[in-house]
């Protein structure tokens, strides 16, 4: 890495940030169900969470490849989200809970693809040294799923918006002192992009993450009820929680190496196949406990090795001004329409059919990913910059 990347500045953030994830996706669907919420309306309330990702990323991204003020998007979405948050001290009631996540929400899914933008700035000919900044993120999730789970069992569930808001305030401190520099204007002189979008191994790269986001929404939506229910502890679950991303961790920190000798295509469809047998092992399996650690072991494939070689073509194929809009399209497409499309069918399907039908769903949703990867995925033929 250069070593004018402020290496520690930049892991800072993604340290907060995804501790922050840490904190809202595996318990606040317990918070909810402290308040007396049901499955719909939780699966409802998340979803809205997933959904302000199709919009938002966008039109922030088209804002940030049209002005070169990332940070400024970055710190300002940070800090908005910061405020708009304190909402849920407010009420309880249902439809505020909704309004006041899709406003913070809308804030909160601004910052991150420009962060990414701005990382991928900093490592021009080095984007394969990524992970070792990225895997901060996934250090920051397993200190704060491990900390709320093994501190707020019970009724003190209620002071997880204490927990965020600190989380929330630390992200926006952590973007100001990351320099705005590195995310200069982009020159103009690149095809439209409907050009980049006709592509067929563009298209299926976007289709292929939608499948692979909306199969994790039983995962991100109800795993910590659903292993609650299964008989398991709050701070087991925070283990469980935990492990899958320390998983994560020890793949970001070998990627380097893995691109290189499998290439980014199969490592993705790898990564699709390997999450369809964990839904599957979650679904069928829940009560024993060493396969339930080994599912977790899994979460390297379904989300480590997944998302290091998506956002590496996503980076190859968006290239020059497109970048922050082909970072925000694969965050809306992705982490926004297809997690609003699995919070919202698993919150039907967990009560209406149970959880082993809503896995299978998942499991088949991930499936077809890798089918649609096989047939239409061929990263270009200088898949080498990602890699050299």
């Amino acid at each position: 890495m250069s070593s004018k990347a402020p290496y520690w500045r930049l892991s800072a953030f993604y340290l907060f940030y995804f501790a922050s994830l840490g904190a809202l996706v595996p318990y606040w669907g317990l918070y909810l169900k402290s308040l007396g919420y049901e499955a719909a309306a939780i699966g409802t309330i998340m979803g809205v969470v997933m959904a302000t990702k199709i919009v938002s990323p966008n039109i922030w991204g088209w804002i940030a490849d049209h002005t070169g003020k990332r940070m400024a998007i970055v710190q300002l979405g940070s800090l908005l989200a910061l405020l708009t948050f304190t909402g849920v001290y407010l009420s309880s009631d249902f439809w505020w809970l909704v309004l006041v996540m899709a406003v913070f929400s809308f804030f909160w899914n601004a910052a991150l693809p420009q962060f990414e933008a701005t990382t991928f700035n900093h490592l021009v000919g080095q984007v394969h040294r990524y992970s070792s900044i990225r895997l901060w993120g996934s250090v920051g999730f397993i200190l704060s799923v491990w900390a709320i789970g093994s501190t707020l069992e019970g009724e003190a569930i209620r002071w997880l918006p204490h927990v965020l808001l600190f989380l929330f305030a630390a992200i926006w401190l952590s973007s100001i002192v990351v320099p705005e520099e590195a995310a200069g204007h982009m020159p103009l002189d690149h095809p439209p992009l409907r050009q980049v979008l006709a592509k067929p191994a563009v298209a299926g790269l976007l289709i292929a993450c939608f499948l692979m986001q909306a199969s994790h929404g039983p995962y991100y939506t109800f795993y910590s009820i659903y292993m609650e229910e299964a008989g398991y502890s709050l701070d087991k679950i925070g283990l469980l929680w935990a492990l899958g991303v320390l998983a994560e961790v020890a793949v970001f920190l070998v990627m380097h190496r893995l691109v290189p000798r499998f290439g980014l295509r199969g490592l993705l469809m790898l990564s699709l196949l390997l999450a369809t047998l964990r839904w599957v092992l979650i679904g069928l399996f829940p009560h024993w406990v060493l396969i339930m650690v080994f599912a977790q072991l899994l979460h390297a494939a379904s989300f480590g090795i997944y998302h290091a070689a998506a956002i590496q073509m996503i980076h190859l194929f968006f290239s020059g001004r497109h970048q922050g809009k082909g970072q925000a399209l694969y965050s809306s497409l992705s982490f926004g329409a297809g997690g609003a499309v699995g919070s919202f069918y698993s919150g039907y399907l967990y009560d209406l059919s149970g959880p082993l039908v809503m896995y299978s769903l998942a499991a088949a949703l991930s499936l077809i990913g890798m089918l649609v990867v096989y047939v239409f995925v061929y990263p270009p033929t200088d898949e080498s910059v990602a890699v050299k």
